[in-house]
């Protein structure tokens, strides 16, 4: 039936095509209908032209009529997947939207160090400090994240008084975390250090800076950073100020060359800072994985969490480029699985006047940090006058990389020995196998995410597809000849128990998160990129 329907579609379109560019009727090429409907002359064969040569022609112009037949056909079926994803992306994105801020009750307050109680030290990097902290009578829609006690996220003795009890009954006694920057060259006046230190302020909430002196100057300015939308797999920053550098728990051991001179004499820094303020998340994902071992499929959604959180600073032309275990943090959902925020932005390229492709003229210009997980297109840059270093798919190879680690081995980037790699001038074949436990599809996916060529990798947002389809799309999968209006059908069914599980809980789980994501961001023609990938994967097994 779908043959003769392809048939009788593409004959009508043979006619009008052939009326359109000869002038003549179809019938003169043996295309006309059987019957009198087809217009025949007295004594002419009825529904075909008469004459020598007739039923070659007639032959050719069947075989065209049913080739258009069935290009209109998968046309149709491809607008009606286009328009279904898109139907199923608009709701999606409504239904995934974050949301408000933890502060937003108290939206004039909080842009002055003095209102906060500042608690131990959580950590320090490079370039900062982070304290855990609170505001006297937080408001109740502040999300509490789930004590970890397992977790090394804190070390001994970093309990201040009460905190055990308030925790014991589920409210943490510091829910934020305050990162205080080393201002070593950026000035003291405010303006200089926000103009030097922008890129932290990249994943800051709308009215993050609204307390500041000049900060709608700051936003507007065209050398400002782009303002990136929030993502659950991104940190938001909910507060960002400057302020006179305090002396705090630990500094004058932890970081005493970094204070001024007045809070310790040999000290090099300037009197004033910036101050971020966060939500405090209990570990790290290095500090999570040193307590845990994640199962292969609970280790296939950190993996996806990451993608889909790089594929974001892709769609917005951002490039993190400083990815690692360090900088990704870890909170548990209500059934105790991780779920993981893309953290430290102070490396991160958001130029709006280039996006992602950064012009290379000199070994002066920043390619970003952690040269360990570098992706080989910016460790092996060479500068030059028409040089540039193309992040598009930089961050995803990283994440290819930290793979590794979520699945219990050493990231081979980082180990040492005859099994260390060097990002610069390692070969496919070098790199160490995954365990037989991890799903063969997860074993694919990151050796083509760690492709030397940034052409021959998939996109974060394919490779997210493609773990969401191996996660979740099996029927669909199974199929001998999948089909767009099979993969609708799947997907409505998925976007209907993904509707009604986030209905019937009071708190999404991590993969009913997950689902609600790739289908906010759902498109036909990157979903079938991903399925055509999987499936010429398990044929080649």
């Amino acid at each position: 039936m779908a043959v003769r329907q392809a048939l009788g579609r593409g004959l009508q379109l043979g006619r009008e095509l052939l009326l359109r560019f000869t002038g003549k009727p179809g019938r003169a090429y043996g295309l006309g209908r059987p019957g009198p409907a087809a217009g025949c002359v007295r004594g002419e064969r009825p529904g075909w032209a008469a004459g020598p040569g007739a039923e070659p022609r007639r032959a050719v112009f069947l075989a065209f009529g049913l080739g258009l037949g069935l290009i209109e056909e998968k046309q149709a079926e491809s607008r009606r997947a286009v328009s279904a994803c898109q139907e199923i992306q608009a709701i999606f994105t409504q239904k995934s939207k974050p949301g408000p801020d933890p502060l937003d009750t108290r939206r004039w307050q909080g842009f002055r160090l003095e209102e906060y109680l500042i608690g131990q030290s959580i950590g320090k990097g490079c370039s900062a400090a982070v304290y855990e902290a609170t505001m006297p009578a937080l408001p109740q829609n502040l999300e509490v994240t789930k004590s970890t006690g397992s977790l090394p996220g804190r070390g001994p003795g970093t309990s201040a008084p009460g905190e055990e009890q308030e925790q014991a009954l589920g409210a943490p006694a510091f829910p934020l975390a305050i990162k205080m920057m080393w201002n070593i060259s950026a000035g003291s006046s405010s303006e200089a250090i926000l103009n030097t230190m922008s890129q932290e302020l990249v994943p800051a909430s709308r009215v993050a800076l609204a307390g500041e002196y000049g900060a709608a100057t700051y936003r507007k300015s065209k050398r400002g950073p782009k303002q990136l939308a929030p993502h659950p797999n991104i940190i938001r920053v909910l507060r960002a100020f400057t302020s006179s550098v305090p002396l705090l728990p630990g500094a004058l051991v932890d970081y005493p060359d970094v204070l001024p001179p007045r809070l310790h004499p040999e000290g090099l820094g300037h009197g004033r800072t910036l101050f971020l303020v966060m939500k405090n998340y209990p570990c790290t994902l290095r500090q999570y994985l040193r307590a845990n071992t994640p199962s292969p499929r609970l280790a296939t959604m950190m993996m996806l969490q990451l993608l889909e959180g790089v594929d974001h600073l892709v769609q917005q032309g951002i490039a993190h480029r400083d990815l690692k275990s360090d900088n990704i943090l870890v909170e548990l959902d209500p059934d105790g699985c991780p779920w993981l925020v893309i953290a430290d932005f102070g490396c991160c390229l958001a130029d709006e006047s280039i996006g992602l492709q950064l012009p290379f003229s000199s070994w002066y210009v920043d390619r970003g940090g952690n040269g360990c997980l570098m992706a080989p297109e910016v460790s092996t840059a060479r500068p030059g006058p028409r040089a540039v270093i193309d992040y598009s798919k930089a961050d995803a190879w990283a994440v290819g990389a930290i793979t590794y680690e979520t699945f219990g081995l050493v990231n081979p980037f980082y180990s040492q020995g005859k099994a260390h790699l060097e990002s610069r001038s390692y070969q496919e074949a070098q790199l160490p196998a995954l365990p037989e436990s991890v799903p063969p599809d997860v074993r694919q996916l990151v050796r083509a995410l760690l492709q030397r060529e940034a052409s021959k990798r998939p996109s974060a947002r394919v490779a997210a597809n493609v773990l969401h389809l191996s996660l979740w799309g099996e029927q669909i999968l199974a199929l001998k000849n999948l089909k767009l209006d099979k993969m609708v059908g799947w997907l409505l069914q998925q976007s209907a128990a993904t509707l009604l599980a986030n209905r019937l809980t009071e708190k999404c789980c991590v993969e009913t998160k997950m689902k609600m994501l790739f289908l906010a961001n759902l498109e036909c023609e990157t979903l079938c990129q991903a399925a055509l990938l999987l499936c010429s994967w398990r044929a080649a097994l």
